[in-house]
């Protein structure tokens, strides 16, 4: 690796929104590191990046919700990867189960708060000191639209999100004076990820929920996450929320038939 390439970290990397990141900074020359907990999946990647664009990743396979392992998997780095990370994006966490309140389970609970919550935290406190010591980093917090709204039967996750908002807004009043940015990305529904499939433990009958609509794809948020990166030094968007054309809100949806193509600028056609 050469000395001033650029290093961007993504946890969450073996899937998804993710994935999808870790491929757009490929594409721009950055050394990669992608965390997640299944290494096979993540070896996938690694291969397919270096082979199409030429670029150094590095793989680490952990549970980021388990501070010890965490900071071992950082530890891990060499010295000249983990002290010059330009850029952190926290994509790790998702959704556990959609029941009402008084029915939630506790182990869905614990899941959310452990990855979208703790995780966020953890990388983020082992990764920090090198920013400020060099005054410069990036950190960009992938939210969602349930930080911005509840909906029902979200309770404990848009609680999650809510906090990855206010930790966005905290970090960034923290860190601002050492020449760090702090921004976030609040997409609403996303598809070609495993938000839907892990949600509801597996079922996929029940994740199919996007069969009507055209919701936004990892590659739309892959690619406002790298705009908000490439941003001059002394500019920081702060904050993006983004939905798909037929999405209003969390619970407002145009469920229709699916009118745009990704392909094209826009299908009239109906299932």
């Amino acid at each position: 690796m050469k000395k001033y390439e650029k290093i961007a970290f993504i946890t969450g990397a073996s899937s998804g929104i993710g994935k999808a990141t870790a491929k757009e900074f490929a594409k721009l020359g950055y050394n990669i590191v992608i965390t997640g907990r299944r290494k096979s999946r993540l070896l996938e990647v690694k291969e397919k990046l270096t082979y199409k664009y030429g670029v150094n990743v590095k793989v680490l396979a952990f549970d980021i919700s388990d501070s010890d392992a965490t900071q071992r998997a950082f530890n891990s780095l060499p010295k000249e990867w983990k002290n010059k990370i330009h850029v952190l994006v926290n994509n790790a966490g998702g959704a556990k189960g959609l029941d009402p309140f008084h029915e939630g389970k506790l182990n869905h609970w614990e899941t959310m708060i452990d990855a979208n919550v703790k995780g966020l935290l953890y990388i983020s406190r082992f990764i920090t000191p090198s920013m400020v010591k060099r005054k410069s980093g990036h950190i960009i917090n992938v939210c969602s639209t349930a930080g911005h709204e509840v909906y029902p039967k979200g309770h404990v996750y848009c609680a999650t999100k809510h906090a990855v908002k206010a930790l966005t807004q905290g970090m960034r009043q923290d860190l601002h004076t050492h020449g760090i940015r702090v921004s976030e990305v609040s997409p609403g529904h996303v598809e070609e990820t495993e938000f839907a499939l892990n949600r509801f433990d597996g079922d996929k009958a029940k994740s199919k929920i996007y069969e009507d609509f055209n919701p936004l794809t990892s590659k739309n948020v892959a690619k406002t996450i790298v705009f908000i990166a490439q941003q001059p030094k002394h500019v920081n968007i702060q904050e993006i929320i983004m939905m798909g054309t037929q999405q209003a809100s969390s619970t407002i949806i145009d469920r229709s038939g699916r009118k745009y193509d990704s392909n094209k600028k826009s299908n009239s056609k109906r299932p």
